[in-house]
């Protein structure tokens, strides 16, 4: 009768751990491509977009994201050390980038679901609201101009770094004159203060600031561009993104690679959606697919509606 006893205790154990075992990979696996939890690693620059889209998704489906924003050179080190999984770059992936993977036998799904910019803001005191490219890229190989009394970037390893420095030939940063943060809000709160200075940041954290931003805002001026060997100024503006006058354009890319149907697949499928692009069109980027538009009749009259 003892044995008996002993041998039920044991078996009982044996199916209580096997159970907990199956719950933990249930709970392991049960990530699809509307459900679940993961992690976005953001190019900061564009992060207020990338909010946007993660909770419209969360408030639809049964999904967790966390997001965590660093500077373009962290979030690619990030993927390729395999460290992150789902990335929110302003650039597609190079070459040589996408060679790295094919050696591990990874194929990443790079989905491309906007157009942003890179605008230059100064001090609202000053009068001038344009600038040259030209004068700009003099400024930071060393030649000084009356106007510019010195460029302001987020963080020397940030994507607005390296679009400007691949503009100019350059592998880095002047040491004089051109100065370094941490954040955008910090180059936007430093410019607001100081004049002669030109702040340059990512498009998306102008037309979506924080509200606690709205003051150092409303000092700021943002400047209209010329481009290199072109003519007019134009403005960092939705209408000159579609019509690509703008000179400062960059896409925006969601680059997968789960290697399965998670919850990567779901936000890349749901940003490039319809929903997705409204969301973009809204936020005062361009989208990569403009959201059609349906026409009702209404008693005589015509209505444009959006879907």
């Amino acid at each position: 009768m003892f044995k008996f006893k002993v041998y039920v205790i044991l078996l009982s154990v044996v199916f209580i751990f096997f159970n907990c075992k199956k719950n933990e990979n249930e709970d392991v696996n049960d990530e699809s491509i509307l459900k679940g939890k993961a992690t976005i690693y953001v190019d900061e620059t564009i992060t207020p977009i990338v909010e946007d889209e993660v909770m419209v998704f969360e408030s639809n489906y049964d999904a967790k994201f966390t997001l965590i924003s660093k500077s373009e050179s962290e979030v690619l080190n990030s993927l390729f050390n395999k460290k992150a999984t789902i990335v929110v770059v302003a650039r597609n992936l190079t070459k040589k980038e996408l060679n790295v993977f094919e050696q591990s036998k990874i194929v990443p799904k790079i989905t491309k679901f906007a157009i942003d910019g890179i605008a230059f803001v100064a001090n609202k005191s000053s009068n001038d609201t344009l600038v040259a490219l030209k004068d700009v890229i003099g400024f930071m190989k060393g030649e000084r101009n009356s106007k510019i009394k010195g460029l302001v970037f987020d963080n020397p390893n940030s994507s607005t770094v390296s679009y400007m420095n691949n503009l100019a030939g350059l592998n880095g940063l002047a040491d004089k004159d051109v100065y370094t943060f941490k954040t955008n809000n910090e180059v936007l709160k430093f410019v607001s203060e100081n004049d002669g200075m030109i702040g340059i940041v990512g498009v998306n954290w102008l037309s979506q600031p924080n509200p606690s931003m709205n003051s150092v805002i409303g000092n700021l001026n943002v400047l209209s561009v010329k481009g290199l060997n072109k003519e007019g100024y134009y403005a960092p503006s939705q209408n000159n993104f579609a019509e690509g006058t703008y000179p400062l354009l960059r896409e925006l890319y969601i680059v997968n690679c789960q290697g399965s149907s998670g919850l990567g697949m779901g936000i890349a499928a749901f940003v490039a959606g319809d929903i997705g692009q409204r969301i973009v069109l809204k936020s005062g980027l361009l989208p990569y697919r403009i959201p059609a538009r349906k026409l009702n009749i209404v008693r005589g009259h015509s209505n444009n509606e959006k879907k």
